[in-house]
């Protein structure tokens, strides 16, 4: 069992950190190739991160609790018949995804709206064929118990993919190379990374060793194996797309019904980009709205024992998503101008970005929700959140683009992980109890608006608009530092969280005075 926690520890932390990287290069690489190029990457990147989750969270995951039920009854054998099956099934679906998208890459650029992104979409077909063999290293390490391989594997992927990116982008730009050849550039810098994860594995593979085992597998086990492998692995890959679904209906349904309003495609691009400037916005901040509550999850699994049923009453995981999703919500939309100064060096697209960040309230909530339901084993509760966003998304965009243009696809985004973020939560009443949810509102809005008025009081006192990037960036630290005190006090002294709970909480010691007097 202690391995067990150690390796979620591991795993926990490796997410963590590849999240951060993931959302963070973005910055630097909009800086070098401008608004126009990163929504050229952005168009094309929802699917990579398709392949991220069949090659991290869903197939592997799988494979994992497959191997782990063979070995868990001593049959070594069974669990090699896993790896036998899985791997030739999920070679076959790797081919087919890469056929159907390098032959149907100009007609998915079609729909895109913008042929040329066709090249690079051709290319990124080729990241399909690196997972089924990635999928299958990492969910037979993971059902051994054995999460360092998996962890290191996605570090080094990310890594070798940020460094590509920006080095062989920076590259194409110094030898005069067009935007769509930087985007090429970083297309072949995410093989680079993929190539790396898996050449980690095969190393780890190689070191741990296996016994070969003999015997022929009955047709019947086959079958019930590949039946379990693809219900299970896609119920789990679809729970862990929601951030890169609705980007993915963006990529489809942005260009086409801005270029019906009557817009230039150029001109589409460029509000395309600017748009696209909240996605690392929206990631960020949600990394940080779920690491602390994600965290506390695998407890959950406890509950059907009735040693997790004073944990789901005190609805902690839930508390911690709401208190950072208010904050960080509201705390980016105060200072959105200065931080878009600041990481993109100027202001366009303010009002579009704030939209954008009310969503990462309602992503920290739902997928918070979404873990605690797959933590109870209801994974299909967990897949059917993210349906009711894709679909709410696309409803949204064609109610909302052609009357409101960029702005009305804001207004999408946020509204879709709305509607995910209330099913998953009326999913979750049924299924557990959440005793004296209401009572906690109240002082979490008040210390919201507490922010609020202080960091608009904050703007007004320092307005640092005229003074370029440099002076953008220290009003907008400034603000952080400011709002995050304001709201910390407000949110200890309304007795959000009980001294038990916040002593267990990082810096937990630096509110001790505060605990002491509230």
């Amino acid at each position: 069992m202690g391995n067990v926690w150690k390796g979620a520890a591991v795993l926990t932390v490796a997410a963590l950190l590849t999240k951060l990287l993931s959302a963070l290069y973005r910055v630097p690489y909009q800086n070098m190739v401008g608004d126009v190029g990163f929504y050229i990457y952005q168009q094309v990147y929802p699917i990579y991160g398709i392949v991220v989750a069949l090659s991290l969270a869903g197939y592997p995951v799988a494979i994992s609790k497959l191997i782990a039920e063979r070995l868990a009854e001593g049959d070594e054998a069974g669990a090699a018949a896993v790896r036998r099956v899985a791997l030739p099934l999920l070679s076959a679906l790797g081919m087919m995804l890469f056929a159907v998208l390098y032959a149907g890459a100009e007609a998915v650029a079609s729909w895109m709206g913008d042929r040329r992104l066709e090249p690079l979409l051709r290319l990124l077909s080729f990241s399909f064929l690196f997972f089924p063999l990635i999928a299958v290293l990492r969910g037979d390490f993971q059902g051994r118990h054995d999460m360092v391989p998996t962890a290191v594997s996605q570090v080094g992927e990310q890594l070798v993919r940020v460094a590509a990116i920006l080095g062989l982008s920076y590259w194409a730009l110094r030898r005069g190379a067009d935007v769509y050849s930087c985007g090429m550039a970083a297309i072949a810098g995410t093989l680079g990374g993929m190539a790396a994860a898996l050449l980690i594995l095969l190393f780890y593979a190689a070191k741990r060793g296996r016994k070969k085992t003999t015997g022929r597998t009955p047709p019947v086990l086959v079958l019930h194996m590949g039946q379990r492998l693809l219900t299970a692995g896609t119920i789990v890959c679809l729970t862990n797309m929601a951030l890169t679904l609705i980007p993915l209906v963006d990529s489809f349904l942005f260009v086409p019904l801005l270029r019906e309003t009557g817009a230039k495609l150029d001109e589409v691009k460029w509000l395309k980009g600017v748009y696209d400037r909240g996605q690392p916005l929206i990631q960020l901040g949600t990394v940080a709205g779920t690491s602390l509550s994600l965290a506390l999850v695998p407890f959950i699994s406890g509950t059907r024992r009735g040693q997790g049923a004073a944990f789901t009453q005190g609805l902690l995981p839930l508390r911690i998503a709401a208190v950072i999703g208010v904050g960080a919500s509201l705390g980016l939309i105060c200072l959105i101008r200065p931080i878009n100064t600041m990481l993109f060096e100027n202001d366009r697209g303010s009002i579009v970005l704030a939209v954008l960040s009310a969503s990462i309230f309602f992503t920290t909530m739902a997928l918070t929700a979404s873990a605690m339901l797959q933590g109870m084993g209801k994974e299909w509760a967990a897949a059917a959140g993210v349906a009711v966003a894709v679909a709410g998304k696309m409803a949204l965009m064609h109610w909302l683009v052609p009357p409101f243009g960029v702005l009305g696809a804001a207004f999408a985004t946020t509204g879709a992980y709305a509607f995910m973020a209330c099913f998953l939560y009326v999913r979750l009443r049924r299924e557990c109890q959440l005793a004296h949810a209401q009572k906690y509102v109240y002082p979490i809005v008040k210390a919201g608006v507490a922010m609020v008025v202080v960091l608009q009081l904050y703007r007004w006192l320092i307005d640092a608009s005229a003074g370029g990037r440099l002076w953008a960036a220290a009003e907008a630290l400034g603000g952080v530092a400011v709002g995050a005190i304001v709201y910390i006090v407000f949110i200890v002294k309304g007795n959000v969280f009980s001294e038990q709970e916040l002593s267990a909480l990082p810096l937990a010691n630096k509110f001790r005075l505060l605990l002491g007097s509230r």
